[in-house]
């Protein structure tokens, strides 16, 4: 038998033997089991049904401004855009059992006037909206402190592509499922341009009802907030996306102090640096965002900050792109003092900037 006839004859010879089940100890070795973590933080997670009523969208028929066929089809004058009844479903995490405080998405409870949070245990509890905010998609619900269990936060700005994580939530209302796969990829942006954006993507199974879920790592800290994927048929295909919890923690903050985000501005616009734009202005790396517009009296013209500027980092993160200064900048509170590092005229800088208030001005980065 030659060398590749041997090889082909081994690996069929091994098939069997990895399809059959493995058993707990392998010798005096035990089999590797995300069991004993899931069973720790699976109270932690719970699922959200609402009730609510939402008002018809479409484009209403023209007909009806029409005075003849409303007088002869009897449609009364003040007909305008109907309400319909809905139910949904999706996931949350007990950050806070002291408290009961749950993080969820704000697309959950969007329009909902009724919410029901089921726990593992099986109990119900009633819950209320205690801040909602959809830019980041994030929301935070109260419910009675009854015996609740909490996951602890982890830190998501330590997370790599290739960690193991394990997804945790309600898909298609399959209570308490549980997927695993790795970070695909990590500072996601460009799925909704609307809102602010840094996910994380994970090849662990999200489906519908996943939404508001855990992202875990093996640790069993919650480092995500389960929150979209990218198919076709509604249905998963490997690429779901979860709000890191580093970013969530930031929208939680001000959620629970002020049932709102003061979201903050720095005053300018701004274009991400591609190639072209680091070779023409002589920089060594392809990152930061170019300054193209300084709003006169914002923080950032008070600041010093002028046209085509690099902003390189802030409070010394450094910042790649223009999504994510924007998210950097969304984030802080106003009133926040930044350290903001920029390169001019190809030699580097620091300014001390004071955030403003978004709602004085028109939102700009």
């Amino acid at each position: 038998m030659n060398r590749a006839a041997l090889l082909l004859s081994l690996c069929l010879a091994s098939v069997p033997a990895l399809a059959a089940p493995l058993p707990p100890v392998l010798g005096t070795t035990p089999v590797p089991s995300l069991a004993p973590m899931i069973k720790k933080v699976s109270p932690a997670v719970v699922n959200i049904a609402t009730r609510g009523t939402i008002r018809e969208s479409g484009a209403q028929n023209p007909l009806l401004d029409d005075p003849f066929f409303r007088r002869f089809f009897d449609v009364p004058k003040d007909a305008g855009p109907r309400e319909h009844p809905f139910q949904s479903a999706g996931s949350g995490v007990i950050f806070d059992a002291r408290v009961g405080y749950i993080l969820t998405n704000a697309h959950v409870v969007e329009n909902a006037t009724e919410i029901t949070v089921t726990l593992q245990d099986g109990r119900d509890l009633k819950a209320e909206v205690l801040g909602s905010d959809t830019p980041s998609d994030v929301a935070v619900l109260k419910v009675k402190p009854d015996n609740l269990a909490q996951m602890p936060l982890g830190d998501s700005s330590k997370l790599e592509v290739g960690d193991f994580v394990v997804a945790i939530g309600n898909p298609f209302g399959l209570a308490h499922s549980v997927s695993h796969g790795i970070i695909s990829a990590l500072s996601r942006s460009g799925i909704n341009p609307d809102g602010y954006e840094d996910f994380i993507q994970t090849d662990a199974s999200i489906n519908p009802g996943n939404s508001g879920g855990a992202l875990v790592d093996l640790r069993g800290q919650l480092i995500g907030i389960n929150t979209a994927i990218l198919s076709r048929s509604g249905g998963n295909i490997g690429i779901g996306f979860a709000i890191p919890v580093n970013m969530a923690r930031d929208v939680v903050s001000q959620l629970v102090k002020y049932g709102a985000v003061r979201r903050g501005q720095l005053g300018v616009s701004m274009y991400t640096v591609t190639p072209d734009i680091a070779h023409s202005l002589g920089l060594s790396s392809v990152s930061g965002a170019l300054v193209s517009q300084v709003v006169e009296g914002s923080p950032a013209a008070v600041a010093g900050v002028r046209k085509g500027d690099v902003i390189t980092s802030v409070n010394g993160q450094p910042v790649k792109s223009n999504s994510e200064l924007r998210n950097i900048i969304g984030l802080r509170q106003v009133g926040d003092k930044l350290d903001i590092g920029l390169i001019r005229d190809g030699k580097p800088l620091h300014l001390s900037a004071i955030i403003g208030d978004s709602t004085s001005e028109p939102a700009r980065p």
